[in-house]
């Protein structure tokens, strides 16, 4: 094993090892619902106990990687000044669109990841992790009052700081990286794949949900006019993304498009095992977004509200998340390549690819 796995893993076995301790000490969480919104108040406790779970490990990689090197250079190099800048910048991009699906639209997805996926694909996997953990502590606490607050983002801070951690992995390992002009049998291979997840998202979980009556827009009458306009927007740009894809994968014969498909799933699939038990036991299934339909759809068939939020999330995040891989695919790939080189993981997202240093 590497010194680079090393230091992860013990990162990991630290985060893990503060969770245990930190939900032992707590004891029993208050599972009383705010009347406003909905909100457990145990929910705070553990998305709190999760986040200095996650500091602790970080510091542990740091130290293992001191006592290894005698500095912390994988995880400076991370952060230049472009990095640095690009942050706040994501973070905006982030709760601006996921509070227009929130208020405005009625669709069970989120779209609330895009500028975390893309400063992990960019910069690395610790400033991935940091702008989702950043964006819905900012969403929640300094947005409060505002009509872009929420106060349903700060317990799935873990989820988006997941997010961000998975899009700096799977940046590192190339999924994002361009491969056109693939030979015809490895490009047929791919589409086959790429085509295959994409059809049976919208197949399980699309196309049911309008069936069941859930709208592109939903009832905009008190809804802000802002987020009618960003509304639009979004659809402008789902079919923007959907269209370049299309012509990635077949004009330009880019087998990329294969690994974006893949990668989205999977991580839509970690997500939902993470953000299961957070809506059933701090929202009770119910966050005021389009995937509550979801959630009592499969209540009135007979499921448990554990296995109803699961299940919804198993529909809603892989969609979710394969969509926002494209369009961070589709933007990677309309950027200057001198550009997006300049980041500290850029060259592997066009296509260069360099080595981690042990």
């Amino acid at each position: 094993m590497s010194k680079f796995w090393i230091r992860v893993l013990a990162g990991v076995i630290a985060a893990i090892v503060a969770v245990v301790i930190g939900v032992s000490i707590t004891g029993n969480l208050d599972v009383t619902a705010d009347p406003d919104t909905g909100l457990v108040a145990g929910a705070n406790t553990i998305a709190l106990v999760i986040a200095i779970a996650l500091l602790i490990g970080l510091v542990v990689y740091a130290a293992a990687e001191y006592a290894q090197t005698g500095g912390i250079e994988s995880i400076a190099r991370q952060f230049d000044t472009r990095t640095i800048v690009l942050i706040p910048i994501a973070i905006a991009i982030n709760i601006v669109l996921g509070q227009t699906v929130g208020q405005a639209l009625k669709v069970p997805i989120y779209l609330d990841s895009i500028g975390t996926i893309l400063v992990g694909a960019l910069a690395g996997p610790i400033p991935g992790l940091l702008t989702g953990l950043f964006a819905n502590l900012i969403w929640t606490f300094v947005l409060a009052g505002t009509p872009f607050g929420s106060p349903y983002a700060w317990p799935y801070a873990i989820v988006a700081a997941e997010i961000g951690l998975l899009a700096g992995v799977f940046g590192y390992l190339g999924f994002f990286r361009s491969r056109p002009n693939t030979p015809t049998r490895e490009l047929v291979v791919g589409a086959v794949v790429a085509i295959g997840v994409l059809a049976a998202l919208a197949i399980w979980g699309i196309l049911p949900a309008y069936t069941n009556g859930v709208t592109f827009f939903g009832d905009t009458s008190s809804v802000d006019p802002i987020f009618i306009v960003v509304a639009w927007l979004i659809a402008a740009i789902l079919v923007v993304a959907m269209v370049a894809l299309l012509l990635q994968l077949f004009l330009r014969r880019n087998l990329g498009v294969a690994y974006i498909v893949v990668g989205g799933a999977i991580c839509g699939v970690i997500s939902a095992i993470l953000s299961a038990p957070i809506s059933a036991y701090g929202f009770g299934g119910v966050t005021g977004g389009g995937t509550d339909v979801l959630v009592a759809a499969f209540q009135q068939a007979g499921s448990s509200l554990t296995e109803s939020v699961l299940q919804q999330g198993l529909i809603s995040d892989p969609i979710d998340k394969t969509i926002t891989y494209i369009i961070v695919f589709v933007l990677l790939q309309s950027l200057s390549r001198r550009f997006v080189a300049r980041f500290p993981q850029g060259e592997r997202a066009i296509g260069t690819i360099g080595t981690m240093e042990d």
